[in-house]
C-alpha cells in the first residue's frame, strides 16, 4: 500500500510538472504536483507510526507542517511581481537547508552510536551535506543582491578564484582525514561550515546581470541533493523528484549560459565575466525624444508593433497596460507581438509569469531568434524596461563586458521607442548605443506612467 501510494504521487510530480509546460495548464499542473508531494509527506507520516510513542511525536512534525504552510502561502499570495526571484531565490536556499540538516544529523547518529554505515553511504551524505550548504549560503546571497543589499556587493575578495579551489580541496582534504581518523565527528562540523562560507563565496563575485544563470544553478543544486537524500532515506519520491529539478535545472543553466556568452565551467568555479563594468566608449550624436501624440499616431498607423519587456516592466507594474494597449492596436488591425529575451529579469521566464499574469496569449511571446527574424519587418519595436538585452555592443564592441551575448536587434525595425525612467545604464552597467541610432527615440518616465498616457492618446484616435 506505501509504494502504491508513493506510485501515485510520483505520477502527479511527473504529470503536474508535465502540465506546467504550456501556460494554459501550469496553474493545474502546478496544483497537481502540490497535491502529489502533499499526499507523499502524509503517506510517510500514516506509514511511519507503529506505536503509541511515534503516534506521539506526531505532534512535532504537524506543527511546523501547518505553521510552515502557512508562511508559505502568505508569501506566495503577497509577493510582488518583482520581487519573485528573490521569492525562488529563498524557496530554493531552503530547500538546499533541508538537506544539509538531514545529512548532518545522520552523520551525527552514526558517530554518536558508533554505527558502521557503508562508504558509499556516508560519501553520499557528505556530498548531500556539501551541495546542500552551497545551495542554501548561495541563495540567501543571491537574494540579497538581487534585493540590492549594498553589502552583497562587497563580499568578493581578490583572486576570488584561488580562494575557492582552495576551499574546495580543503573540503576533499578533510573527507579524507574523516574517513581515515575512525569517522571524527570534528571534521564533518569543519567541512559544513566551510562549504556554507564556499556558498557565499561562489556567489559573491557573480554581477547583477548573471543572476539568471546563478537562480538556474543554485536550483539544480538544490534537486541534485534532494536526490541524494532521497537515496539516503529510500524515498522514490524525493528521488524522483529530486532528478526532475537537478536535471531541468542544468538545462537550464546551460541554455542561460549560451544566452548570456558565459561558459559552464566560469559558472562552476564561480566568477563570470565582469559584469557591472561601465564602458569608457563615448557616444556620438543626440537623443530623440517623442511626445504622447507622436508616439500614438505612429502605433495607429503601423500594421505590425512588437514590445520588449524588461526588468523596468515589472518594477513598473505595467504589464497590464501593455495589453490594454495592444488590444486597442488590433482592434485596429495591427499585429501586436512580444520579444522575449531568455534572461530578461532577473530569474529565468521572468517575463513570460508577469506578461502571463496580465492574460496576454502566450502564441504572442516570440523567442530571441523569432524576434530577430521579425524585426526587420516592424514598423515599431517598444522596448519597455530593457538594456542590456538589447544592446548593440555585444555584437560590435569586443571591450564590452555584453560581447558575444545573443541580444534582441531591435534596430533593425524601421522604428524604436525606448521607454526609461533616465539615461543611466542597465544593470550590466554599460551604456547603450542603441539610444543614439537615427530611428531611435526616447519615452522618458515611468513605465507605467508612460503607457498609460499612450493608451489614453490611442483610445481618442
Amino acid at each position: 500500500m506505501f509504494n502504491l501510494v508513493f506510485l501515485l504521487a510520483a505520477l502527479s510530480l511527473v504529470w503536474g510538472l508535465r502540465l506546467q509546460s504550456n501556460p494554459e495548464s501550469a496553474k493545474r499542473g502546478n496544483f497537481l504536483a502540490s497535491m502529489g508531494m502533499g499526499f507523499a509527506i502524509l503517506a510517510t507520516l500514516f506509514f511511519e507510526i507503529k506505536d503509541q510513542s511515534t503516534f506521539n511525536n506526531l505532534i512535532w512534525i504537524a506543527v511546523p507542517i501547518i505553521l510552515s504552510a502557512s508562511i508559505g502561502t502568505y508569501i506566495a499570495k503577497n509577493v510582488q511581481m518583482t520581487s519573485m526571484p528573490q521569492m525562488v531565490s529563498i524557496f530554493n536556499g531552503l530547500g538546499g537547508l533541508s538537506a544539509v540538516l538531514l545529512s548532518f544529523i545522520e552523520l551525527y547518529k552514526a558517530s554518536s552510536t558508533n554505527f558502521d554505515m557503508f562508504f558509499s553511504y556516508q560519501i553520499t551524505l557528505i556530498m548531500s551535506l556539501f551541495i546542500g550548504s552551497v545551495a542554501f549560503t548561495g541563495s540567501m546571497l543571491a537574494f540579497a543582491k538581487l534585493d540590492g543589499y549594498r553589502w552583497s556587493e562587497k563580499l568578493s575578495l581578490p583572486y576570488q578564484h584561488i580562494i575557492n579551489i582552495i576551499l574546495l580541496i580543503t573540503i576533499i582534504s578533510l573527507t579524507y582525514l574523516y574517513f581515515v581518523n575512525s569517522f571524527a565527528f570534528d571534521y564533518i562540523l569543519i567541512v559544513l561550515v566551510i562549504s556554507l562560507i564556499y556558498g557565499i563565496f561562489f556567489v559573491a563575485p557573480i554581477g547583477g546581470a548573471d543572476m539568471p544563470v546563478v537562480i538556474s544553478l543554485l536550483n539544480s543544486f538544490t534537486g541534485i541533493t534532494a536526490a541524494l537524500t532521497g537515496i539516503i532515506f529510500s524515498n522514490n519520491v524525493m528521488l524522483l523528484g529530486g532528478i526532475l529539478v537537478g536535471a531541468a535545472g542544468t538545462i537550464l543553466t546551460v541554455l542561460m549560459c549560451e544566452a548570456m556568452n558565459r561558459s559552464l565551467l566560469n559558472v562552476l568555479i564561480g566568477g563570470f565575466s565582469a559584469s557591472g563594468k561601465s564602458s569608457n566608449k563615448s557616444e556620438d550624436g543626440e537623443i530623440k525624444e517623442i511626445s504622447d501624440s507622436d508616439f500614438a499616431v505612429q502605433l495607429f498607423y503601423s500594421s505590425s508593433v512588437i514590445f520588449v519587456p524588461g526588468y523596468g516592466l515589472a518594477v513598473a507594474q505595467a504589464q497590464k497596460i501593455c495589453k490594454e494597449i495592444q488590444e486597442t492596436l488590433e482592434k485596429n488591425e495591427v499585429e501586436v507581438k512580444y520579444a522575449i529575451h531568455p534572461v530578461a529579469g532577473r530569474m529565468p521566464g521572468h517575463m513570460n509569469v508577469l506578461l502571463a499574469e496580465a492574460d496576454v496569449d502566450y502564441s504572442k511571446l516570440i523567442e530571441l531568434d523569432e524576434a530577430n527574424e521579425k524585426f526587420t519587418s516592424t514598423d515599431v519595436t517598444i522596448v519597455v524596461g530593457a538594456n542590456d538585452v538589447v544592446n548593440p555592443d555585444a555584437i560590435d564592441d569586443s571591450s564590452s563586458p555584453l560581447f558575444g551575448m545573443p541580444i534582441l536587434k531591435v534596430w533593425e525595425s524601421k522604428n524604436v521607442v525606448v521607454l526609461k525612467r533616465s539615461m543611466n545604464p542597465g544593470y550590466a552597467g554599460v551604456q547603450n548605443p542603441l539610444f543614439f541610432k537615427d530611428n531611435s527615440k526616447m519615452y522618458f518616465g515611468d513605465a507605467k506612467d508612460s503607457l498609460q498616457r499612450l493608451s489614453s492618446e490611442l483610445k481618442n484616435l
